[in-house]
């Protein structure tokens, strides 16, 4: 007689490991402190009948995105704020402090100017005294960096910008055009390696064609530097072409009326601001723009 067959349970085998998931972009900016974050900020001056209001109940969020930085223009009318919060963001007074609200950079509160924000203004701010490479490594040289590391360190920056070390190192701001004189300002800026770039209608003054130009290089220099820009302009094609994102401002007290997620930067100025969806998208905005100034010249007859 034959002994019974037991039936012997077959454990199963063990489900294959799941692969980890790679933390995107996005969950690592959660992780991090904001780059910028404002949350009902105001800024008056002044008291009683004669108080004004620059801006009031400002609030927004920037994230801090490994690798890469925000490009963020900001529009608006003459008049609405738009320097100010740049200003508030750079620490620097009479802008700074706010009225009311909070202002964090890096998840603290701003006290003051720091070397984690750098600015470049409209104006020419070159020290007339100085040359280009002098001027360009003046902020090293605040640092206490070595003359023949600083220099190199310029020179290296005059090619960045677009000049000639042969041509341009020795120059003094009053030999140099416009255009010049303004890459300056950007590479004595960008040397410093800030985290925030602040710029304040840096191509303001420049003719239409140099002004493309600038345009197509702060774009490379900004993915070069992996830095936050916030980027002042009355011009809504350099705001769009620019900008990942644009913050719309309302006619003063200044507050965010639209934001608005702008498409990416792929070709030079000249051409991409010739593409009819970059055009629907300026005139867009052209036309929230004209109706808010209706809106404020109706208010002042």
């Amino acid at each position: 007689m034959s002994e019974p067959v037991v039936n012997a349970e077959v454990a199963p085998a063990p489900a294959p490991s799941a692969t980890p998931a790679v933390p995107s972009a996005e969950t690592h900016a959660a992780e991090r402190p904001h780059v910028v974050q404002f949350t009902k900020v105001t800024k008056s001056y002044g008291e009683g009948p004669k108080a004004f209001t620059s801006i009031k109940d400002v609030s927004f969020t920037v994230a801090d995105l490994p690798g890469r930085g925000e490009f963020i223009t900001i529009l608006g009318p003459s008049g609405c704020g738009k320097s100010t919060v740049l200003r508030l963001i750079a620490g620097l007074a009479p802008q700074f402090p706010q009225t009311s609200g909070e202002l964090l950079v890096f998840g603290k509160p701003v006290t003051a100017p720091g070397a984690d924000r750098g600015m470049v203004f409209q104006d020419y701010t070159s020290f007339d005294n100085r040359t280009v490479e002098d001027n360009i490594a003046f902020g090293l040289e605040c640092r206490g960096v070595p003359q023949k590391e600083r220099l190199e360190q310029a020179r290296q920056w005059i090619e960045k910008v677009g000049l000639s070390v042969a041509r341009d190192a020795r120059k003094y701001p009053h030999e140099l055009s416009g255009g010049m004189r303004q890459r300056v300002a950007i590479a004595r800026t960008l040397i410093l390696k800030p985290r925030i770039i602040l710029m304040d209608e840096p191509f303001g003054a420049l003719d239409p064609t140099t002004r493309l130009n600038m345009q197509d290089l702060i774009v490379k220099l900004w993915k070069d530097q992996e830095a936050t820009v916030f980027f002042v302009t009355h011009s809504i094609e350099e705001a769009v072409y620019l900008g990942d994102r644009a913050y719309i401002f309302s006619s003063s007290p200044g507050t965010i009326l639209k934001e608005m997620k702008l498409p990416a930067t792929y070709k030079p100025a000249k051409v991409m601001q010739r593409e009819q969806e970059f055009l629907d998208i300026v005139f867009e905005i052209r036309d929230l723009i004209d109706k808010l100034e209706t809106s404020t010249r109706a208010g002042d007859d």
